[in-house]
């Protein structure tokens, strides 16, 4: 019984030409597919984009007639004209974002990546070395 050869006697050229368009079918169905689940993913975000969107949008909304309310609230109970409880208000909101912005700065003046930058200028040094050991005349 002789041995078959399941790929046959077609030679290398055909192939190779075989592997190539086996390929290129593989490499057409995975970018096609890719093509469809991108268009799905796209949709997704823009949806995902509106709702988180929407949502802060209502939330800042909310925060203002909360705010609103509450100035009225106080002015009332207090006996204040309301415009001197929202100027206060105003006041507040500003020193708060001012020490958030302090805080934010405070934040970006402490180095990052610590361990990462020492392991570096280890190596620097490292290198500085070797350059040192291969200059020398042996």
């Amino acid at each position: 019984m002789r041995f078959r050869n399941p790929a046959g006697h077609a030679g290398l050229l055909n192939n190779l030409v075989s592997l190539a368009n086996t390929l290129a079918g593989f490499f057409e169905s995975r970018i096609g597919l890719f093509a469809r689940e991108s268009k799905t993913a796209l949709v997704h975000l823009l949806l995902l984009a509106g709702g988180v969107i929407g949502g802060l949008l209502l939330l800042a909304f909310g925060y203002v007639f909360l705010l609103v309310s509450a100035v009225f609230g106080i002015a009332h109970a207090a006996g204040i004209s309301w415009v001197w409880i929202a100027f206060g208000a105003g006041v507040l909101h500003l020193l708060l974002a001012l020490g958030c912005v302090l805080f934010a700065k405070a934040q970006l003046s402490k180095p990052m990546f610590k361990a990462s930058v020492a392991e570096l200028k280890k190596d620097r040094e490292w290198l500085k070395t070797v350059d040192k050991k291969n200059q020398s005349p042996s």
